[in-house]
């Protein structure tokens, strides 16, 4: 173990062995990285620990710089793990390096099919024992680590002393189409947010479309696609995104000797956002972690996004009506755009035809939960819907829910403190402070 500080804080980096599939405890195992994080006073103390389970799926936690964000605030009073949840970041991880030491596309989707939260959770309760000895520990999940949470409470409610879910509640029965019907609606309203605030974004954002169509260039080999260009849509849903959006496209276009075309700049920061070199895994695993059962998720947002014609580009440009942007969404062209994806096209195939994904939740023992649970649900989120979120807050005993305009889904970072605190007010039954 590497011990070390920054600015009011020391941490200490773990690792921690565990079996590749749980159900053959004996077999093949997998390293899994976690950052123990502790207030430089406190760091004696024989305090609660806390584990925060990242967005996602296929982020590593997040690298904070010293106490920022909600991270000040838990150290208060708990250790905090910043969980690698397996294939992310330093715990052994999962991309089109590595994934071919597996073999074929068949033993690559084998082997990815044991990373969603099921084996997430599963890890979190061998490594518990280790830190707590023992005792429950706090569960802190943002999104994705909401929906991981959720299955906590379904599979090892014993472990956990409370859980706090911000912007991560799960349907705990939609299937994948479900979701992305929910889905496109959402957006469409978010990109009219969008332009009422930016109308000058509008014409901005036709040229771009039509001139990705006619020129389809390339950025670090990654193609650049009218599709990919609406893909930016994804930074709607955030705080500040709206705004980000807007200074990119101010920038799109530069007179070049030919005329007018795509700054270089521009497609840079294109190829930066829609890249995911950095995490495979969100493109590979976002629709598996819908999966329960025998049906499969078969692309469903390429295949929901038919019902809804006014996402398709060309028919933006053949007429006059404003181009959409789309949101939190994997398409097969996805695997055939960026050089991250390329190689693992089969693969992805492979896990969206599956048939045999075990069910997540376990809505009997839920509806019977002990454990101590609020949750953040941000009102017109646009990455998870708000109705199916409040139904399964509904639908688990004693969760208590606090439901926001004040934040967008990335509200635990862009108002940390703020967010943690009435979480952790509304799990002890405490007044807001």
């Amino acid at each position: 173990m590497n011990s070390y500080r920054q600015p009011g804080l020391v941490l200490t980096d773990r690792r921690f062995t565990v079996p590749l599939d749980h159900g053959e405890p004996n077999g093949e195992t997998i390293e899994i990285f976690g950052r123990e994080v502790v207030a430089t006073a406190k760091a004696g103390e024989d305090l609660p620990w806390l584990v925060y389970l990242e967005g996602g799926p296929g982020f590593g936690a997040r690298r904070f710089n010293g106490t920022e964000a909600w991270l000040g605030r838990a150290v208060r009073e708990f250790r905090v793990l910043l969980l690698d949840q397996r294939g992310t970041g330093l715990s052994t991880p999962a991309n089109r390096q590595t994934l071919p030491l597996r073999g074929g596309p068949r033993e690559q989707a084998g082997y990815l099919a044991r990373f969603r939260a099921d084996s997430i959770v599963r890890d979190c309760e061998l490594i518990r024992p280790q830190l707590t000895g023992g005792a429950p520990w706090t569960v802190l999940g943002q999104s994705f680590g909401g929906f991981c949470a959720v299955h906590y409470l379904s599979a090892a409610p014993e472990g956990l002393a409370s859980v706090l879910i911000t912007g991560g509640l799960p349907s705990l029965d939609a299937h994948a189409d479900d979701v992305y019907r929910a889905a496109y609606p959402r957006v469409e309203r978010k990109v009219a947010a969008h332009y009422a605030r930016y109308p000058q974004d509008v014409e901005r954002a036709r040229a771009v479309a039509a001139y990705l169509a006619e020129h389809r260039p390339e950025s670090g080999g990654h193609l650049l696609t009218p599709e990919g260009f609406q893909s930016l849509g994804i930074m709607l849903g955030t705080g500040n995104g709206s705004h980000q959006l807007h200074y990119l496209l101010e920038n799109a276009f530069v007179e070049g000797v030919g005329g007018a075309e795509l700054s270089d700049a521009f497609q840079e920061a294109v190829r930066g956002a829609n890249s995911f070199a950095a995490h495979p895994l969100y493109a590979l695993m976002h629709e598996a972690i819908y999966g329960q059962g025998a049906l499969p998720t078969g692309w469903a947002a390429e295949r929901v996004r038919a019902e809804f014609p006014q996402f398709e580009a060309a028919r933006a440009l053949e007429g006059d009506s404003p181009l959409l942007f789309t949101g939190e969404s994997i398409h097969p062209w996805h695997f055939d755009v960026d050089p991250a994806l390329r190689p693992l096209r089969e693969t992805a195939e492979l896990l969206a035809a599956r048939t045999d994904w075990p069910v997540l939740y376990d809505t009997e023992r839920l509806a019977a939960n002990e454990v101590p649970v609020a949750a953040a649900v941000y009102h017109d989120d646009m990455y998870v819907d708000t109705g199916h979120a409040l139904r399964t807050a509904s639908s688990i005993k004693g969760l208590r829910t606090w439901v926001t305009s004040e934040y967008e889904h990335d509200g635990v970072r862009a108002g940390g403190p703020h967010v943690l605190d009435r979480l952790l007010a509304l799990v002890r039954g405490e007044s807001e402070r």
